[in-house]
């Protein structure tokens, strides 16, 4: 049965790579584990329970609502501006600024191809205006959409957060030193790689672009709401605890609200936004959460899981790597940084503390290294959508970013190892 098992879960993962739909291939491969022993019904019923799982989606329906708010209204632009003016400031830390700006607004912005298409849509002119190689400029905006690992909304902070029995900022902070410096290595490595390409801005190469974002008037106070749950948060954290705390659909509500003063009506675009986001969300985000929880179940009842686990005891080291290069390589071939990780935080991740680990470093650990993967990827959908803005091929777009993500990825497995 074990070898049955193992056989399911390659083509699963084969099937991922040649892109077939995640959700789909994740729930057969589920169910056809399950009925190899009998018990095809075990995997509909972990179905239904992912369904419902109450912390995970008032948590990302909430966000992406929200994030749909933020770009009905316009904030999410005003924002992007905003940064993007300041940058404009400084020219010689271009390339660098660029990778932190996307980084930042990819906290409050989650989704890697919206971020990608409502940041790139900005910041791509600005930065070949400025002279920067058109690949470049595309490699910066995807070299800063690792910010999401720090946003409450990406599906695996509250899924990591979900088995450890914590918030989910408590999850955040246990990954932010990893996450700060996964970014300090993105941005330095893409500043010598533009360096070594001479890719960087140049006065011969600059040209004029004549774009709205040369006219645009940015609301000062508008740019501040996308940020304003963020901050709610952060203060209201076990770790700072400067106001009460303020749970993760709290925090996003308030700033829906914000968003309908600061635009003055609206009233119910903004309900239909919300809403629709919420269910784009359910159909997207917890539909893959969905589709894995049948997929992990189908391990288990195979006995794939334990086998597994058995395995990963006689090792640190072999868990560690089988969170981290497992998840990231799957990630650089499928595009999506959530397939694998998901699957094997479902999996996994609750046995941690098997492996002398922390259910919370673990789960980050396979978070970071796929969210990574996938931004060296050339077939991720926000790789693709830089790559149009830009007008270039994606795999050019990995050539540059690659140094960065494998040099990080090394710098996470240190982090964590000195946990």
């Amino acid at each position: 049965m074990i070898w049955i098992g193992i056989l399911i879960v390659v083509l699963t993962f084969l099937a991922i790579i040649k892109r077939y739909e995640t959700r789909l291939v994740l729930f057969v491969a589920g169910v056809a584990m399950a009925l190899v022993v009998g018990k095809p019904f075990v995997a509909i019923d972990a179905f239904a329970k992912a369904m419902v799982n109450e912390g995970l989606v008032t948590t990302i329906c909430t966000v992406m609502g929200f994030s749909y708010v933020m770009k009905l209204t316009g904030c999410d632009s005003h924002l992007v501006n905003l940064l993007t003016g300041l940058l404009k400031k400084a020219k010689f830390v271009l390339i660098p600024g660029a990778v932190i700006i996307t980084w930042v607004i990819n906290i409050a912005l989650p989704s890697t191809a919206g971020c990608a298409a409502a940041v790139g849509a900005v910041l791509i002119p600005t930065l070949i205006g400025s002279g920067v190689h058109p690949a470049m400029a595309a490699a910066c905006v995807m070299s800063g959409t690792i910010g999401s690992v720090m946003s409450p909304g990406l599906a695996h902070n509250p899924f990591v957060a979900k088995l450890a029995n914590v918030d989910v900022m408590t999850v955040i902070a246990g990954h932010t030193k990893a996450a700060l410096i996964s970014l300090a290595i993105a941005a330095t490595m893409l500043t010598i790689v533009s360096y070594l390409r001479k890719e960087g801005a140049s006065a011969e190469r600059s040209i004029e672009i004549g774009g709205a974002e040369e006219k645009f008037k940015v609301n000062f106070i508008k740019a501040l709401v996308p940020i304003i749950p963020l901050v709610l948060l952060v203060l209201g954290s076990k770790m700072v605890g400067l106001i009460p705390a303020v749970t993760v659909p709290q925090a996003m509500i308030i700033g829906v609200v914000l968003g309908f003063i600061v635009t003055l009506g609206k009233a119910q675009e903004i309900s239909k936004s919300f809403f629709k986001g919420m269910g784009d969300s359910y159909g997207e985000i917890m539909g893959i959460i969905i589709a894995a929880a049948v997929f992990t179940q189908g391990m288990d009842t195979i006995g794939l899981t334990g086998a597994l686990i058995e395995k990963m005891k006689e090792s640190q080291d072999i868990a560690r790597y089988a969170a981290s290069v497992g998840p990231f390589f799957l990630a650089v071939l499928s595009g999506s940084g959530d397939a694998a990780a998901l699957a094997f935080n479902g999996a996994v991740t609750p046995h941690a503390a098997q492996f002398g680990f922390k259910v919370t470093d673990m789960g980050s650990l396979a978070t970071l290294s796929g969210g990574l993967g996938r931004t060296m990827s050339p077939v991720a959908g926000g790789a693709i959508v830089c790559a149009t803005i830009a007008g270039v091929n994606p795999m050019e777009i990995a050539k540059r970013t690659a140094p960065g993500m494998f040099l990080a990825l090394v710098a996470v497995l240190i982090v964590f190892s000195f946990k």
